[in-house]
């Protein structure tokens, strides 16, 4: 008899495409658990296309269209996963869009009012991606990153700003307010994400940085900076990168002093990826290997700041002053 294999479960997947994200999913609440692990296991299908580096333009947009028709419900998801021919030994994108069929029939099992959530800005997410995909890295002004951090990550502060909305009544009064904080705070994880694979985007042929913030420090092409002779150019973009994540981060300070203190799970679920950001840009800062490769933050800064953040993530007051002391870091 032939041997049926099980696909794996939602949170296998989710932390064999990222651990980081798997502790602060697994941590919130009961009732937005298993919802924000399909949104996120649905968008990183979407990534997957489209960051594969050795895919075709013109398959990525084909293939981000196909699953934005599974999505509206348009087309059978057994027909995007055949079509995607990931492969026997798929990295950890490729892992969750080869399973795409199991993370869609997870979504269609959500209560009705999450099933539209996500299906509405996922939906909007992929076919901003789509958008770029076509457009090709055409980063000239700040307007243009912002537009392109907007489809990728923006987008993410709508969908879990109307999830934590239909769950606390206190969260849905300031739901518009919060929609637009929620932005900003997406924006700001997103330039963090920027700075942290400038060396990888380069290599599979991106550079989000903007031509307007190369030629003011005398540099022609934007590939410029990377080039050894012009490292103090590169390491004052960087610097320019770090600021304007911080600006867009200082919105997320106030995103999380609009959660109740009570929902101190959900607290937590938007103060780790801050803190995180945080480190991040203060490590990469004047660093020429963000220039070279990649910047990390250690385990040991993973685990100071989840030990700090459990015990008085309740406090606004404590939040700010550790995100002062941070950026001094």
């Amino acid at each position: 008899m032939p041997v049926t294999v099980s696909p794996p479960s939602l949170w296998h997947l989710l932390r064999a495409s990222s651990r980081t994200f798997a502790v602060v999913i697994e941590r919130l609440p009961a009732e937005l658990r298993e919802s924000v692990c399909v949104a996120y296991l649905l968008l990183r299908v979407s990534d997957y296309l489209e960051d594969d580096p050795d895919m075709p333009t013109a398959r990525k947009i084909e293939l981000l269209r196909l699953w934005d028709g599974v999505l509206a419900g348009t087309s059978p998801v057994d027909d995007f996963v055949t079509e995607l021919d990931v492969g026997p030994d798929p990295v950890a994108d490729a892992l969750v869009a080869q399973h795409a069929d199991h993370v869609f029939r997870a979504l269609r099992r959500l209560p009705e009012n999450q099933n539209r959530i996500l299906t509405r800005h996922v939906r909007d997410s992929t076919q901003g991606m789509a958008r770029w995909a076509q457009r090709g890295p055409q980063v000239h002004e700040e307007s243009d990153l912002d537009d392109y951090m907007h489809e990728v990550a923006g987008r993410v502060g709508y969908l879990l700003t109307e999830l934590f909305a239909d769950y606390s009544p206190e969260i849905r009064a300031h739901r518009d307010r919060m929609m637009t904080l929620g932005r900003e705070f997406g924006l700001g994880l997103q330039t963090v994400n920027v700075i942290r694979g400038l060396r990888a985007d380069l290599e599979r042929g991106w550079i989000y940085v903007p031509t307007s913030f190369v030629t003011p420090l005398g540099l022609a092409r934007r590939e410029a900076m990377f080039e050894p002779e012009h490292q103090d150019a590169g390491l004052a973009v960087v610097d320019r990168l770090a600021k304007k994540a911080r600006g867009h981060l200082d919105a997320a300070t106030a995103y999380i002093r609009h959660i109740p203190r009570r929902h101190h799970a959900l607290r937590l679920f938007c103060i780790y990826p801050l803190l995180f950001a945080d480190r991040t840009i203060a490590v990469s800062r004047s660093d020429p290997r963000v220039l070279t490769g990649e910047v990390k933050i250690g385990r040991a800064d993973v685990r100071r700041i989840i030990r700090a953040s459990n015990v008085c993530g309740w406090s606004n007051g404590w939040l700010i002053r550790y995100r002062r002391r941070m950026a001094r870091v």
